[in-house]
């Protein structure tokens, strides 16, 4: 992946997260985050060099929204 398109889904990401602020909906909040965080990590992956410390907690905070989407209520 170039790193024109990884800056690219960076951006993307600061979209996401910065949007999940305008939802009302806890659902599509933790929904549009978690598109955020994955975006981060794939940002964090393939900039040059590795960006550890943006892939590490974005990971962790995809298995939080991804453990409050499909928790049984």
């Amino acid at each position: 992946m170039s790193t024109e398109l990884a800056t690219y889904i960076g951006y993307a990401a600061s979209v996401f997260v910065v949007g999940g602020f305008i939802l009302k909906d806890l659902r599509k909040i933790r929904l549009v985050n978690l598109i955020g965080c994955i975006c981060f990590v794939i940002y964090g992956i393939y900039n040059t060099p590795v960006l550890w410390p943006v892939i590490i907690p974005n990971g962790i905070l995809c298995l939080i929204q991804l453990y409050h989407l499909f928790k049984k209520e």
